[in-house]
């Protein structure tokens, strides 16, 4: 029986016009309905006075711009660069997975053989241009498995930015019962601002100070574990909150400021759907790492699970702090203990640098996620790339839980915290203490 033959590649002089007006016609109208859509969404922010989430949904738009001028370089240069040869000694040095034998015959999968012939035919490959012992710095399938892992970027960097503003809005939610419990008879005759009480009966103190408080290692144990659990409880809800009303309110002022906080994590949120250029070099660096026996993947993915642990933990200390330092101000306090917030209490006396570390984790490990999507749709689940396949789950289950974490746990605590008055309390203090006794003149005539 005859070899069947191979047909010849076809261009589009050679193509039914049907073929590739129905094709065109397709990704047109794809291309129209994602643009339409986005429009929508912006227009129902922009009517809805959200203006933070619509400058987010703009820089969301922008980055899928820069992935697409990089999709349409890789186009249009991936002969030219694939004309570029090396010697083939230096060709095999830190590749990501071990160096094979070129023999078709053992071990190749046909159906792995058969999807990279159809990628050939597809992407149009030309012979090789190199001479004998070298080679193309990266082949035409190559820079086509490079366009697939951008896209895949694109996609998925949508996915987890909506992800994360979806359970970060959920946590934030779950305080509209606190705030609408300052509205009642109840909170008020509870929190009169006229009761005296001890400083340590406080829930805000109870819940923050103990014995472990006094020594370091065992202060920050209990922050660390404590963000598992409840970390943001009722008291400390109220308490910040009439610290917020406190500075920049008159007290006793009706004010919602679960809404505000709302506001203030989509103001954060805005910052960490970004890629700065900084992200895009360690996506490169990551890249060039990636070197079979280096243990890359493992230890990129947990980059991202220290960063958000370590965050969390500083955010429960700050509140633990600022307990402690309640406890050693006042013995007896008036209503609800009024917090001082200092810039000190962050790293380097900088707020926005936990943020910028949110983002950075949020986008490494929506990163490592990616790319295990991508090895999975080009080389399959079990490939050079997992060895070990167990702990390639694990690594996925750590990825699941790091985006739960942040999103629902660490982002909205940073949200509450940051908006706690800082440096205006002390001016506050000092002007209040300055006009009392001028306003009870004023008061008495």
């Amino acid at each position: 029986m005859a070899e069947e033959e191979v047909p010849k590649e076809r261009y589009l002089d050679q193509t039914a016009t049907w073929a590739v007006a129905g094709v065109c016609a397709v990704i047109i109208i794809l291309s129209i309905i994602l643009e339409k859509v986005l429009h929508k969404v912006g227009t129902w922010l922009t009517e809805r006075h959200k203006k933070a989430l619509y400058e987010a949904l703009e820089k969301v738009k922008a980055e899928l711009m820069v992935l697409g001028f990089i999709s349409l370089l890789l186009v249009f240069s991936q002969y030219y660069i694939a004309e570029i040869c090396i010697p083939l000694k230096i060709a095999d040095t830190m590749l990501p997975c071990p160096a094979k034998i070129k023999d078709d015959a053992k071990g190749t999968d046909n159906r792995r053989r058969l999807l990279s012939y159809e990628r050939r035919f597809l992407a149009g490959q030309k012979k090789n241009p190199c001479k004998a012992g070298t080679v193309p710095i990266i082949t035409v399938t190559g820079l086509h498995q490079i366009h697939i892992l951008i896209f895949f970027l694109a996609c998925f960097h949508v996915f987890y930015s909506a992800v994360t503003m979806a359970l970060g809005r959920l946590k934030i939610r779950g305080w509209k019962q606190w705030e609408q419990e300052t509205l009642s008879h109840d909170y008020e005759f509870t929190n009169d601002p006229s009761r005296f009480r001890l400083t340590h009966e406080t829930s805000f103190v109870r819940a923050h100070t103990s014995f472990w408080t006094r020594i370091p290692l065992f202060f920050y144990i209990g922050c660390f574990f404590r963000q598992f659990f409840r970390s943001v409880s009722r008291s400390d809800y109220l308490t910040l909150r009439n610290g917020f009303i406190a500075v920049h309110l008159a007290p006793g002022s009706k004010f919602n400021f679960q809404q505000y906080i709302k506001r203030s994590l989509e103001d954060d949120y805005k910052t960490v759907v970004g890629i700065s250029p900084l992200l895009w070099a360690s996506f490169v660096v990551f890249l060039l790492i990636n070197v079979d026996g280096w243990k890359a993947l493992f230890w990129a993915s947990l980059i991202p699970l220290i960063i958000i642990l370590a965050v969390g933990t500083k955010l429960q200390a700050i509140l633990t702090k600022m307990a402690v330092e309640i406890t050693e101000r006042h013995a007896v306090v008036q209503g609800i203990p009024l917090v001082q917030g200092s810039n000190k209490y962050f790293w380097f006396g900088r707020p926005e640098l936990m943020l910028s570390l949110i983002h950075f984790a949020l986008f490494q490990n929506a990163f490592q996620v990616t790319y295990f999507l991508w090895i999975w749709y080009e080389y399959g689940v079990k490939s050079c790339f997992h060895n070990d396949f167990g702990l390639t789950i694990a690594k996925i289950g750590l990825g699941v839980a790091v985006l739960f974490l942040c999103s629902y746990i660490t982002l909205p605590l940073y949200a509450l915290i940051a908006q706690v008055p800082l440096e205006l309390y002390i001016y506050s203090s000092v002007l209040y203490i300055t006009l009392t006794p001028f306003i009870m003149y004023v008061h008495c005539v």
